[in-house]
């Protein structure tokens, strides 16, 4: 079965529109973990608008499981995340005004200043993975940059207007998934899923982690977040594909 990680952000987004200190997400990783995560994940974003530098530091104490930072390349957010050095770091694009992040990193067009990052990241012993569309150049610049693993966006499957759609983009994601192997890449899959749409992905071969938070932490609210995330982690595992 793949990992599921799951991201804590908006758990701190809920604490931070009263700028108070409930709910705390490193409450809520304790309880994802209780849950069957097997890791969790957080965006450390350079404006603070959910997860904050406390947050990120009793995480890394507390986290017990695999712990995933999202991240920028911004050279402050880079060197939060040496200092800390979670066991992985995703680098993702980042707009201030995005209420979350949308689309994935261009690669290609950053490639030098990427690498720089990438190379920062191995040399503290950090597995280095990129959020990127299922595009062949992304992925081709992707592993010369370095990159352990990528986090294939599935946005374009989460927002499929019609089952024809969703396939065409599921079959996008499966040759993405091949093109990845062929470079030697881990494959990761996250954005948009929720426990409507996540089991046909789940029965995809070749992933091995998903990263999945809205959905869960909106679940959270009305049955508690370590039944949530037991309740996702049966959906993998249900829909696992067969051997």
């Amino acid at each position: 079965m793949a990992c599921l990680g799951v991201n804590i952000d908006h758990v701190a987004t809920v604490r931070q529109a009263r700028k108070t200190d409930e709910p705390d997400p490193v409450w809520a990783a304790v309880e994802a973990e209780l849950g069957g995560a097997h890791c969790i994940t957080f965006h450390l974003r350079e404006d603070r608008r959910h997860i904050n530098d406390r947050d990120a530091r009793l995480l890394k104490e507390t986290v017990a499981t695999k712990l995933n930072m999202e991240m920028a390349i911004a050279p402050e957010i880079v060197d939060i995340a040496c200092g800390l050095s979670p066991d992985q770091c995703t680098l993702v694009p980042e707009r201030r005004e995005e209420l979350t992040t949308e689309g994935g990193l261009d690669v290609v067009r950053h490639a030098k200043a990427i690498g720089e990052v990438v190379k920062r990241m191995k040399d503290q012993g950090i597995v280095a993975s990129a959020f990127i569309e299922p595009d062949n150049a992304q992925i081709a610049a992707s592993a010369d940059c370095g990159f352990h693993a990528i986090e294939l966006w599935t946005g374009g499957y989460a927002h499929a207007k019609s089952a024809e759609e969703a396939r065409a983009t599921i079959g996008k994601l499966r040759a993405a998934i091949g093109m990845a192997k062929s470079h030697g890449l881990e494959v990761h899959a996250g954005h948009g899923l929720t426990y409507r749409n996540v089991a046909k992905l789940a029965a995809v071969e070749g992933f091995s982690e998903f990263n999945i938070g809205h959905s869960i932490v909106s679940r959270a609210m009305f049955v508690g977040m370590r039944a949530a995330v037991a309740e996702m982690v049966r959906l993998l595992k249900e829909n696992e594909p067969s051997q």
